[in-house]
């Protein structure tokens, strides 16, 4: 049986915190802002320390795990 829980939680992830799909911290205009389609060097390093941080906790302290087949 193969785990599928860390690449489902990567994914989401991934897919929840691309800066500027949701929400974009640091915002152009305000601290943040919602669905602008738009992007920064500042938000995508805020983004995927928000990635790494989240990731770290679900796949170590929580230890998601998803057993398929």
């Amino acid at each position: 049986m193969s785990d599928w829980g860390p690449i489902i939680v990567a994914l989401v992830l991934f897919v929840l915190l691309t800066p500027g799909l949701l929400f974009q911290v640091p915002g152009h205009h305000r601290c943040v802002e919602f669905g602008n389609f738009k992007t920064s060097g500042a938000s995508i390093l805020v983004h995927s320390l928000l990635y790494f941080g989240l990731i770290c906790v679900f796949l170590l302290a929580i230890k998601v795990h998803l057993y398929l087949g």
